[in-house]
């Protein structure tokens, strides 16, 4: 399997910190590096800095949001960040969700499921090097009633530039698997993974005549090694509020796709009630119903043991990539764990 990290460019302090952590990371063996956008800093301009920091570690937008830019705009930055990086360039996108889109940025987060492929049929002509012309129900380009022309982009696109759609829904995940090249998926469980997630890809794979050897298959979790049981257990106890946020807090009132997910993968009763308990204010409470078994399937942490047979059974489950995020309070305990968990992706194999 391929060995990835996702960092957010605000998260790593200085400038020169997160150049030392890029540049560490792929002479560790780190293939890939995603750089996140949420709600911090952009990701095309901390891309293009970590592009001139490495040589030959490909590097992703994961991701870039729907809504925050045109679609052009979008094809704009793909292309200066695959030409200028050399081929290296890995376009993430992401529809996000209404809080972020709406709340922070201003715009309709409606019909995101065809906002995505409106978009992704302009960014393909754009790097095609085609004149842009769509007329679709989300876009409309030329804009129609003035006397102007459809354009192409100046700068031609040098390499092919891979794109990958983040997606939990089964809808968008049926996009994911019929027009992208990769997916950015994350609260994933192997065990409930087929009827959560890969019966919806695989679906989307049929209706373009491809099959799941055509789709990287990229997960994400956090990654962090116990010394022993009672280690472990501090740490599980320890990322219960951080996931309550997740399916209590994120989102909208009425919108959280990772509580959804994890609906879907047999934890319906518990996500709804840590909804229910943190929308209240009660995030002591919500963080309670968390259970160990939560916390132990959707991350990888534990023993190195324990963590090597979690990644064995994530491969087994048709995992090709996996994004980890190493645990660390400081660079240096953070460099540390990325590295054994390097090393440990890896070795695993199917």
């Amino acid at each position: 399997m391929r060995a990835a990290t996702t960092v957010e460019a605000d998260s790593l302090g200085n400038w020169n910190h997160q150049r030392t952590f890029v540049s560490e990371a792929e002479k560790m063996g780190l293939d890939i590096c995603w750089v996140a956008e949420a709600w911090g800093s952009d990701a095309p301009s901390a891309l293009g800095f970590y592009a001139a920091s490495t040589e030959r570690m490909l590097l992703g937008s994961g991701i870039i949001q729907l809504g925050t830019r045109t679609p052009v705009a979008i094809a704009q930055a793909a292309i200066t960040l695959s030409n200028l990086s050399g081929g290296r360039f890995l376009l993430g996108l992401g529809a996000s969700g209404p809080q972020v889109i709406e709340g922070l940025h201003g715009v309709p987060f409606a019909k995101p499921l065809g906002r995505m492929r409106e978009t992704i049929d302009i960014i393909r002509q754009a790097v095609a090097g085609d004149r842009v012309s769509y007329a679709g129900k989300q876009f409309q380009i030329p804009l129609p009633g003035g006397d102007v022309k459809p354009m192409r982009v100046s700068m031609r696109a040098e390499h092919e530039i891979p794109l990958y759609i983040a997606s939990l829904t089964p809808a968008m995940l049926r996009l994911t698997g019929e027009v992208a090249d990769g997916w950015l998926g994350t609260s994933f469980v192997p065990e409930g993974a087929d009827d959560a997630y890969f019966a919806h890809l695989d679906e989307g794979l049929t209706r373009s005549q491809r099959t799941r050897d055509d789709l990287d298959i990229c997960q994400g979790a956090e990654v962090s090694f116990a010394r022993d049981e009672a280690h472990l257990k501090t740490m599980i106890d320890a990322r219960k509020s951080e996931l309550a946020f997740s399916l209590g807090g994120m989102g909208s009132a009425s919108t959280n796709f990772y509580n959804q997910a994890y609906s879907r993968q047999g934890w319906a009763e518990v996500a709804a009630a840590v909804r229910e308990r943190w929308q209240s204010g009660d995030r002591d409470g919500a963080a309670a119903l968390i259970t160990d078994e939560m916390i132990l399937a959707t991350t990888l942490i534990g023993t190195a043991d324990m963590v090597r047979d979690r990644l064995q059974v994530w491969c087994d489950a048709g995992v090709d990539t996996v994004r980890v995020y190493p645990a660390g309070d400081t660079l240096e305990e953070r460099f540390t764990t990325l590295g054994a968990a390097i090393d440990l992706v890896h070795s695993i194999s199917r």
